[in-house]
């Protein structure tokens, strides 16, 4: 894969999963208002997010092939542990939106750019520290993409 290519299709993965982030958030959000609503609602599109993008990266991104339950488990916990600082940029500066604007235009706004921070950040940690093999594997296939 190019790395046109491959930026391109990151970007995309990356915009489904904020989107599916982003409208978890808005249907928490619907049930109330106050604090505990709002991080229920940061928790749970994070959580959805995440979900999604892992499963898109794994597959499409980083092309690892390995299955079942005991690899799962075993990357999945490795990709949420990368992705603890990739969430503070993104809890850090949509909250900074939120609490200085009060408006949910803002505190979009605010998730978007801490998500695109957060993703480009994320991608080089992943590369080098959950998808090991399946990148080196893929790379030894293709060197188009660089290291």
């Amino acid at each position: 894969m190019t790395l046109a290519a491959l930026i391109v299709r990151y970007g995309a993965f990356a915009v489904v999963a904020t989107v599916a982030n982003l409208g978890t958030q808005r249907l928490v959000m619907h049930m109330g208002e106050g604090l505990f609503v709002y991080l229920g609602a940061i928790f749970a599109g994070t959580l959805v997010g995440l979900i999604i993008k892992y499963a898109l990266d794994k597959r499409w991104i980083f092309f690892d092939a390995e299955s079942g339950v005991k690899q799962h488990g075993h990357k999945f916990t490795l990709y949420t542990a990368m992705g603890i600082v990739t969430t503070a940029i993104f809890w850090g500066t949509e909250s900074f939106f939120w609490f200085v604007w009060h408006t949910q235009g803002m505190r979009e706004l605010g998730a978007v750019l801490g998500l695109a921070i957060g993703y480009v950040v994320k991608y080089r940690l992943d590369r080098r520290f959950v998808f090991t093999n399946a990148v080196l594997h893929h790379q030894a296939a293709r060197t188009t993409v660089p290291r």
